[in-house]
């Protein structure tokens, strides 16, 4: 019941949000509005309130702002109108198309808007009310030697699991402070004093670039504990389960989550053991990870890693902010999310991710469930996530989409007067057909996932 319910406040509400952002535009520039729908196809339920009808309809999978004189056969369908009527003679001045090019450039885009101010208002909101996670912890876990610039070479000489307690002349309480003091510290020497009494000596270098390389080098302590196994995941069935640690891989003693995740991405398609500790009691599991193409950060080469479908969730404490700070940093939340599903788009098309990575419904259902039961904050989080995703998405040159109607502005741009209707209703039919398709194949995916195929 509650991945259900969860399912349908997560469309519900981005429904909304993106549908009353077209509402909204079309009143502010003058179009009629003859209907707003949650949903589509046959109304369910409808109210009327001056010209505009209000209606939630059957199927949950959009919704739509019709407006005056948008005659579509594909739309009228979908929203479970009656094909054919369209309105004789010219455009009437409420009209959709009787306004200039800007303004419906304007309305056509403002769900996008919508969705996109939506996730930066979460994001910001959440920062704002619970404060910035960090992790609990002075101990560093990892030295990505790699990372690190010329002359701070020996900090790949920490041990995991030891403790920073002061860097230059600042003492370390948290984990950001240690951040703070490689990015904003004075350059030149400096020293890196830990717990167990030893002193390590590097040069802060002046390049901002390089500051940013330094500090990403060191990563907090974590153990293998996992946190969450994904539906369908070499790791769900091989019976591998939420709190479970991991003491050891084929053998190998592991101390961390990023030996653990080291050890298993050099084993792509490779059977491996594994060793876990589940309440008290040590446990094997085997597993093969499944493969995929990633490229490294560093080189940019790309190279193929396993994966096994787990997560972990190191312990955090929370830091407060100010107003201004969690505006900042809610804007620059929504723009990272929004370069990682542009990057993941690029790496689909390209073939560097599998196309298996497409869930449905389905797979919003069951994330949607997951992260409801992990807390209000979560669930925030994920709403803001699918937020941006369904901008993006909506964004895609595709007719039926707002992409496509946006493709058709341009087009009126550039030759100076706009499609036919018949021209529209032709590139929607072929529209829908992709949007369908792309359903279905997402569907597929998530059939197959549960089948464990």
């Amino acid at each position: 019941m509650l991945t259900i319910l969860a399912t349908v406040v997560v469309l519900g509400v981005l429904i909304f949000v993106h549908e009353l952002g077209h509402f909204v535009a079309a009143k502010l520039v003058g179009i009629e509005v003859v209907r707003f729908s949650l949903g589509l196809g046959p109304k369910l339920w409808g109210l009327r309130v001056g010209e505009t009808e209000y209606v939630v309809s059957w199927i949950p999978l959009g919704g739509y702002v019709k407006m005056g004189g948008m005659d579509d056969e594909v739309m009228e369908r979908l929203e479970g109108g009656r094909v054919g009527e369209r309105r004789l003679g010219g455009p009437g001045e409420r009209d959709f198309d009787a306004k200039p090019i800007w303004a419906r450039t304007v309305v056509v885009s403002a769900g996008v808007f919508m969705n996109a101010l939506f996730a930066f208002a979460v994001y910001a909101g959440v920062v704002g009310l619970w404060g910035v996670p960090e992790p609990a912890t002075t101990r560093v876990g990892h030295v990505d030697a790699l990372r690190l610039p010329v002359g701070a070479e020996a900090l790949a000489r920490i041990e995991p699991g030891a403790q920073i307690i002061r860097v230059g002349n600042r003492a370390i309480e948290r984990w950001s402070a240690i951040r703070d003091a490689l990015l904003t510290g004075q350059p030149g020497p400096s020293a890196v004093e830990l717990a167990s009494g030893a002193t390590l000596e590097i040069r802060i270098p002046a390049d901002e670039a390089e500051r940013e390389r330094l500090a990403e080098a060191l990563f907090p302590w974590q153990e293998a504990l996992i946190s969450g196994v994904n539906p369908g995941s070499p790791a769900e069935r091989a019976a591998i389960r939420a709190g479970d640690r991991v003491v050891a891989v084929e053998g190998r003693p592991i101390r961390t989550w990023y030996e653990f995740q080291e050890e298993i991405r050099g084993r792509p398609e490779v059977r491996v053991n594994l060793t876990i500790l589940r309440a008290g009691r040590e446990l094997q599991r085997s597993l093969r990870p499944d493969a995929e193409r990633t490229r490294d950060p560093e080189t940019g080469e790309e190279r193929v890693v396993g994966i096994i479908g787990v997560f972990s969730a190191p312990e955090i404490v929370r830091v407060e902010v100010t107003p201004l700070q969690a505006v900042e940093l809610g804007a620059r939340q929504t723009w990272g999310i929004t370069v990682l599903i542009l990057g993941f788009l690029r790496d689909l098309v390209a073939g560097d991710v599998s196309p298996r990575s497409v869930g449905s419904i389905v797979a919003i259902g069951e994330m949607s469930g997951r992260v409801a039961r992990q807390g209000i904050e979560s669930f925030l989080g994920f709403l803001a996530f699918f937020s941006v995703n369904l901008a993006i998405l909506n964004l895609l040159p595709i007719p039926v989409l707002d992409g496509g109607h946006l493709l058709f502005l341009v087009i009126e741009a550039a030759r100076g007067r706009a499609l036919t209707v018949e021209q529209r209703v032709r590139w929607s039919h072929i529209g829908f057909i992709i949007v369908v398709g792309l359903m279905l194949w997402a569907l597929s995916n998530d059939v197959l996932r549960l089948l464990g195929l």
